[in-house]
């Protein structure tokens, strides 16, 4: 596959940007030597510079369900930008969206939109200690919320030797420039383990103002919830005064068309959406019942943001809710058969080829990882038993057969609903080649 054209780019960005682009996991760290830069994405398809072809699975980590340019985001796009571009005032599309995600979301009356989920979790957080007066946030190990100094602890892959002891883990700072009073009221606790939150909620519950969770882990490829775990967690934040913070960022609108709380049959206190709401546009959202939201009323607890409702990516928002909702929410039934398929297909290629790689999925959301345990259920077991280096080689030998597999080796691909029948096939395909040459 021809890469000139990108190398040619990478040598003027690294001269005008750090890595040659504006994120870690899109740079070289990632896409050794340089990454490909795209130029066009349509369908299910991406362009690189070098007009390179690729089926895309990871659609821009989760933020486009209907894959990319669909002809009716595109044309809402085209005919309001003629209209203006941000106002910074109350709009009409602000309350539409607002409405239909209410009328989706039974858990939830009141939303407020913000730009990205980080700045959601922000928010939800800051929410929590306002209307509890407690200061203290339990996390769970594995789970990332974003770049926000006070849950940045314990997200990526560590030595398992460096985690302490699951009753105890250790707080593992993510990032230099990180004061150690930003994450002193901020625990730490192993995920997927029901004793381990009752402990922690008994030792600690006076003082914790929120649990915050992904529905499922996927910051560490993808990690599905324990039967009944969920519905454990929320029972016991209920029990001892804490109240039940479920981060949808990913699963929102992706998993189910009321997120992972629909999945798994969850009432949360907050929630927070991103990623799939925007449709590739700069949408966030936090999002709860009255008694919870009112406490950002007039700035009681502050939100504020130049750029929230942006105008352009709310109008790309509701036009997405409405496609997917389309014949009974046939959008979200498509995702999810495409996931299921491509998961059972690749563990069987796997199989074939005498590969140790599992698939494990939430619906549309699918990652191989290469591991001799039969099933990953944790944040340890994917620290002490996936190999990410075997994974990077995978994925690059998926991207040069014209399959983009995200090379972030701790994430996972998806589905959306432009992926046809051909593509899951020609992946398959190029999955067995990409494991016969590993082997």
């Amino acid at each position: 596959m021809n890469s000139e054209i990108s190398k040619q780019y990478f040598d003027r960005a690294m001269k005008v940007l750090v890595e040659g682009c504006s994120s870690a996991s899109r740079g070289p760290m990632n896409y050794a030597p340089y990454p490909a830069y795209i130029r066009e994405g349509k369908g299910a398809r991406l362009w690189d510079v070098d007009g390179n072809e690729y089926i895309d699975w990871q659609l821009s980590f989760g933020c486009l369900p209907l894959g990319h340019a669909h002809p009716k985001i595109v044309e809402i796009v085209q005919e309001k930008v003629a209209g203006g571009t941000h106002f910074a005032t109350a709009l009409e599309v602000e309350v539409e969206t607002a409405e239909l995600m209410v009328d989706m979301l039974p858990h939830v009356d009141k939303v407020r939109f913000a730009n990205t989920g980080t700045e959601a979790c922000m928010t939800g957080v800051r929410m929590a200690r306002g209307i509890t007066g407690k200061r203290k946030v339990l996390k769970f190990e594995g789970h990332y919320h974003g770049w926000y100094d006070g849950l940045l602890v314990s997200s990526n892959p560590q030595p398992v030797t460096t985690l302490g002891h699951p009753n105890d883990p250790v707080r593992i700072p993510d990032s230099s420039g990180l004061t150690p009073g930003s994450w002193e009221d901020t625990l730490v606790c192993v995920w997927n383990d029901a004793d381990a939150l009752e402990r922690m909620l008994k030792t600690h519950g006076h003082e914790i103002a929120c649990v915050v969770m992904e529905g499922a882990m996927s910051n560490m490829g993808v990690i599905p919830p324990k039967p009944g775990y969920l519905q454990q967690v929320q029972e016991m934040c209920r029990a001892h005064d804490v109240l039940f913070y479920l981060d949808e960022t990913v699963t929102g609108f992706r998993v189910a068309p009321g997120g992972a709380a629909e999945l798994y049959g969850l009432q949360p206190d907050i929630v927070t959406y991103g990623k799939a709401l925007g449709q590739g546009f700069p949408v966030a959202a936090i999002a709860g019942p009255d008694h919870i939201m009112e406490s950002i009323e007039y700035g009681k607890v502050l939100h504020y943001g130049s750029h929230n409702a942006p105008r352009l990516g709310l109008y790309a928002a509701k036009t997405m809710l409405e496609e997917m909702r389309r014949d009974n929410n046939a959008g979200w039934t498509r995702l999810n058969q495409i996931g299921e398929e491509v998961t059972q297909r690749l563990n069987q290629v796997a199989r074939d080829c005498g590969q140790n790689m599992r698939v494990q999925n939430v619906g549309s959301m699918f990652h191989p990882v290469f591991t001799d345990l039969e099933q990953i259920s944790g944040y340890r077991d994917f620290c002490q038993h996936v190999d990410l280096a075997k994974y990077g080689r995978f994925s690059s030998l998926m991207r040069e057969q014209g399959v983009f597999f995200t090379g972030n080796r701790i994430l996972h691909n998806l589905s959306c609903t432009a992926h046809t029948q051909a593509d899951i096939d020609r992946t398959i395909e190029a999955a067995g080649t990409a494991l016969e040459q590993l082997s």
